[in-house]
């Protein structure tokens, strides 16, 4: 059993030699509100804007999705939230075209590797190109 008020928490435990004791728990002031990118669902980092519209107050209007769960969501939140949010996608298409560019110079690696070995060993005919 567990009684609740705005600044502290009261909760009766029962321990095993039949005593109980009572835990307080203070609450401090409000937390920060959620960051956009992780999913309320799932904790995924990857949750991401399919629409937004700019409101009244400095509010963004934003429709979210979690690409893992398919959690959704549309709500209001402040301008501060959605510009963390903008890094956060920022940094994510960074790694993205990072992790392109090491790929495609990967495989550029490789076709020229397998291009060398066709040429030395006179593989190549005109018909080819």
């Amino acid at each position: 059993m567990s009684q609740k008020n705005t600044d502290h928490t009261v909760r009766r435990i029962v321990l095993p030699s039949g005593r109980s004791i009572e835990v307080v728990r203070f609450h401090d002031a409000p937390s920060a509100p959620r960051p956009l990118h992780i999913c309320p669902s799932c904790a995924s980092p990857l949750v991401q804007p399919l629409a937004w519209q700019e409101c009244q107050d400095e509010q963004w209007e934003l429709e979210l999705e979690c690409p893992n769960c398919l959690w959704h969501d549309t709500g209001r939140h402040s301008r501060g939230q959605v510009e963390q949010l903008e890094d956060r996608l920022d940094e994510g298409l960074a790694t993205l075209l990072a992790d392109l560019q090491r790929l495609t110079q990967t495989n550029m690696s490789d076709e020229v590797e397998v291009f060398s070995r066709a040429l030395a060993a006179d593989v190549i005919l005109p018909e080819d190109f």
